[in-house]
């Protein structure tokens, strides 16, 4: 029994030192790499597991399997190039940092597009339902929770009956974020036609406990002339009718023209990973949104990306750093989750001590009980400094924006934390735009004006059982 437990013991030893090896080899920070060689070697039974099921941070088995495909899709590619030379805009106005923000987000900003703001539930789902009733070829239909409820049955309804009229469905769901789903629900979808997976973050050898890793992107196409994204999910809560979380407080966003193709293409390659198949024919000509009086400006500059845990620098975290240091007179942003890293503080920082006008709308009810104490450490140390701290009253608020002086704004799925950040993919649009801008400012003084303003909040003052729950639940931060 001894020499069992003896011959365990070493076995979790063994392990604990390649895991602590493969941990400096990848570990993004001396802080947290060091946290997990302790772990690792002290702990190996406890720390072993963790480690493989929250330790990593980079998703190679993404990167690998597109990397095999390259060749197959290289025409498809030249040609999306080829056809979008034309829409490219070369430095959009106020916003030197465009370089940058190239070469980060691999993306351009693009012209010919209209950019409808959907606030709300009830208008980004009638938005929908008018986007998938116009697919006259396929409808491309992404979400991190998909739910089996009134709301999803509706879309699911509606996807069945396009794909009988002869459209082309492709569903594509997060298994983590949508888990629950029953059989006979998803076996309504294949039988009408329609392709219907989960993203399958734990296929293959290599990734088989991984957990950590999530595909939260919100991604609609239709027909790659029009695309949706930002923080709305499928389900009866984000139409307010959680008892606990409502109203919901939402925004998403609508974008017809040459952008709706870079939305495209990151479906495209989700479902490459998820499905191991290439969607053909699909449309890769760019088209202008189409002049239509009284639905808005069609010239809007549209800058549409991906982050996720396979790209070689941290997309987000740089994107949003990047964009704060080119802001001269404001910086607002509403997130629910706001547990930023190092470098996102770092430029918040500098953004108020430089005098901007920097806000933070983040909600006073969160379905999140470590995150919502968690946060206070940061707006803690921000209101100090200066910027204004605004806790949202009139239910949950669960959109992701930012808005930055008078030109750029910013919607997508991606939150103020280190998961959206480094470890779950995300979408997001900027938008380039004056008039889009001062749309958004409309939106965010409606939401501010049903917000509490807390002034020189600080941490430090408050109870001792306040400073722990926030202390303690930072700890938490990077798996948060």
């Amino acid at each position: 029994m001894n020499l069992m437990l003896a011959v365990i013991y070493a076995l979790f030893e063994l392990m604990g030192i390649v895991s602590a090896v493969h941990a400096v080899l990848r570990g993004r920070t001396p802080q947290g790499t060091t946290a997990w060689v302790l772990g690792l070697v002290v702990l190996p039974a406890l720390s072993v597991p963790i480690y493989w099921i929250f330790g990593r941070s980079k998703f190679n088995g993404y990167v690998h399997a597109w990397r095999d495909q390259s060749l197959d899709i290289e025409e498809e590619l030249d040609t999306v190039y080829a056809g979008i030379q034309p829409f490219l805009v070369s430095v959009p106005v106020d916003f030197p940092e465009y370089k940058a923000v190239r070469r980060i987000s691999h993306s351009r900003f693009l012209r010919g597009n209209r950019v409808e703001l959907l606030v709300d539930g009830q208008a980004t789902y009638d938005s929908l339902y008018r986007g998938i009733e116009s697919a006259q070829h396929y409808v491309l239909f992404q979400f991190y929770i998909l739910r089996a409820d009134d709301s999803g049955n509706r879309f699911r309804d509606l996807l069945v009956a396009k794909a009988q009229q002869g459209v082309a469905v492709y569903v594509l769901y997060d298994e983590l974020g949508s888990a629950g789903l029953p059989w006979a629900w998803l076996a309504q979808f294949g039988d009408a036609g329609i392709r219907i997976v989960p993203f399958n973050t734990q296929r293959g050898i290599q990734n088989r406990f991984q957990l950590n890793f999530r595909n939260h992107r919100k991604n609609v196409v239709i027909d790659g002339a029009q695309c949706w994204m930002g923080g709305l999910n499928i389900g009866d809560d984000y139409l307010g009718e959680d008892k606990k979380l409502c109203p919901w407080r939402d925004t998403h966003l609508r974008v017809e023209g040459p952008a709706a193709l870079v939305a495209q293409t990151l479906f495209w390659s989700d479902w490459y990973w998820a499905d191991q198949s290439l969607i053909r024919d699909l449309c890769w000509e760019p088209r202008a949104a189409p002049p239509d009086e009284g639905a808005g400006q069609t010239d809007r500059r549209v800058l549409v990306f991906g982050s996720g845990p396979a790209d070689s620098l941290e997309t987000a975290s740089l994107f949003y750093t990047t964009a704060m240091s080119a802001a001269d007179r404001r910086i607002w942003i509403a997130t629910p989750y706001f547990v930023p890293d190092e470098a996102t503080m770092a430029a918040l920082r500098v953004a108020v001590l430089k005098g901007i006008d920097v806000r933070l709308i983040t909600p006073s009810l969160n379905d999140n009980w470590f995150v919502r104490h968690a946060a206070n450490v940061y707006l803690s140390e921000l209101s100090m400094l200066g910027a204004r701290i605004y806790f949202f009253d009139a239910g949950f608020m669960h959109q992701k924006v930012m808005l930055v002086d008078e030109e750029l704004s910013v919607v997508g799925s991606a939150n103020f934390d280190n998961r959206s950040f480094r470890l779950n993919f995300e979408i997001s649009a900027v938008v380039s735009d004056r008039e889009f801008a001062a749309e958004l400012e409309a939106m965010l003084l409606r939401d501010l004006a049903h917000s509490t303003e807390i002034v020189a909040f600080d941490l430090d003052a408050q109870s001792l059982w306040q400073r722990i729950k926030a202390r303690g639940s930072d700890l938490l931060a990077p798996v948060l």
